[in-house]
Order: structure tokens, then C-alpha cells, then sequence
């Protein structure tokens, strides 16, 4: 799964928004580039399982279970990328029900 147009709209900002040049100037960075740089993590461990389970089926299985563990890592950041999005969504869910 290619999470690839994920990372442009994240780069490029939502419609309408406007982008803050202070916020997250001095520390470690601010939120969204954490967020652009884990999601390209998780696209990376993709992308080397995909390959792993490609090379596995074409070559014949001789290392299974390094092939296994990619898969599972994989999928293990798919799944945490996936509730952070479900926890940002029920974020903004919540601040849209907030009556000012």
C-alpha cells in the first residue's frame, strides 16, 4: 500500500489553511514534520517487506523468517499509523462538536 499522496497532502496543507511560520521554530521541530518523517518510516518498511516477500517467492524461501519479521514490523506501523489517524480524526470530531 502506497501512502505516498498521504505525504503531499500533508506537505502542500489542507485547503483554506494557513501556515504558521513561528509555531514549532525553536525545539526539535514541530508536530506535522514528525509526522511527515514517521510516515515515511512506515512507507519505507513497506516498501523493503514488499520487496522482501517478492525476492522470498521468485528466489525460493531461504530466509523466511527475516522475511516474516519485516512483514510484521510492517504491519505493526501500518497499525499504529492507523490509530494516530483515528485519534487525530476523534480530535477534530470533538473541537467541531466544542460551542463557542
Amino acid at each position: 500500500m502506497r501512502i505516498d499522496p498521504i505525504i503531499r497532502n500533508l506537505q502542500d496543507g489542507a485547503i483554506g489553511v494557513e501556515k504558521s511560520k513561528d509555531v514549532g521554530a525553536g525545539g526539535s521541530g514541530s508536530f506535522i514534520e514528525e509526522l511527515k518523517s514517521k510516515i515515511g518510516e512506515v512507507n519505507q518498511m513497506q516498501t523493503q517487506a514488499d520487496q522482501a516477500m517478492s525476492e522470498s517467492s521468485v528466489n525460493g524461501a531461504s530466509n523466511i523468517h527475516e522475511t516474516m519479521i519485516q512483514l510484521e514490523e510492517a504491519d505493526m506501523g501500518m497499525r499504529f499509523l492507523a490509530k494516530v489517524r483515528n485519534k487525530a480524526l476523534d480530535a477534530y470530531h470533538e473541537m467541531m462538536r466544542l460551542q463557542f
